[in-house]
């Protein structure tokens, strides 16, 4: 299965782009290619320019909040284990605790660090990181495959009481969906949303065998899912076959 996401407002957005990001800086930090080592300082570089909103870690403080709260008014009833909502709780206060440490905007450190710096400021520039433009970042590429991770771990911990909020909070908002199997009739999907509740984020679910592309465009009020396929001419058609997928809805 295919997961496609979509969400409903642009905080939520936001988060889902810096979770991309941090995934993708994990699986390069792992690997032993200066190559893939490259893209993982560039990728640090994305989160700061994702997080330089004023109002981002504010934001994250906010949810973390708003989730505890929620929670606590679950205790006391029978069909919650006390034990899980106090460890979900827990981990709560402890991405509240270590964000709220953090100085500044995402990877505020980081700026204070000129050799990053003067890197970032050509990363941008096709080929701005030839050896004989950055001679220090080219001697740095061939050290040791440990002296880099060390290095890049040092850097990306920076960053890592937003990740962790970040995937924290994502991960409670899409165990709150609970998936349905649906069927869009000639390739076309449309569904009115219930008054009263305030979707954040669509998930859908698409067997890959079918090689069918979902095009999802959505308010508060309605969801359209229109069914797409890749064509030999490298352009996307729509479907006119009904077409079954899996759809949550998280709030």
């Amino acid at each position: 299965m295919i997961l496609y996401e979509y969400p409903f407002n642009e905080r939520i957005r936001t988060y889902l782009r810096l979770e991309h990001l941090f995934l993708r800086l994990s699986e390069l930090m792992s690997r032993d290619a200066p190559l893939d080592h490259h893209f993982a300082i560039a990728t640090m570089f994305e989160v700061m320019d994702v997080g330089a909103r004023a109002d981002l870690k504010s934001d994250v403080l906010k949810d973390l909040d708003k989730q505890k709260q929620v929670l606590n008014g679950y205790r006391g009833n029978p069909a919650i284990a006390e034990g899980v909502l106090d460890s979900i709780i827990h981990k709560l206060e402890k991405c509240f605790s270590a964000l709220n440490a953090q100085p500044g905007k995402a990877g505020q450190a980081l700026t204070e660090n000129d050799w990053l710096m003067s890197i970032r400021s050509r990363v941008g520039i096709p080929g701005g990181t030839c050896e004989f433009d950055l001679p220090a970042y080219f001697s740095w590429q061939h050290r040791s495959t440990a002296e880099r991770q060390t290095d890049l771990h040092r850097w990306a911990s920076t960053l890592a009481p937003l990740a962790e909020s970040i995937h924290l909070l994502l991960k409670l908002l899409r165990d709150s969906g609970s998936p349905q199997k649906v069927i869009a009739v000639g390739g076309q999907f449309q569904q009115n949303l219930p008054q009263g509740r305030t979707f954040q984020l669509l998930r859908l679910s698409l067997n890959e065998n079918l090689n069918i592309i979902p095009e999802i465009s959505g308010n508060r009020l309605m969801v359209s899912i229109r069914l797409m396929h890749h064509a030999e001419d490298d352009r996307l058609h729509t479907v006119s076959d009904d077409g079954a997928f899996e759809l949550t809805l998280c709030s």
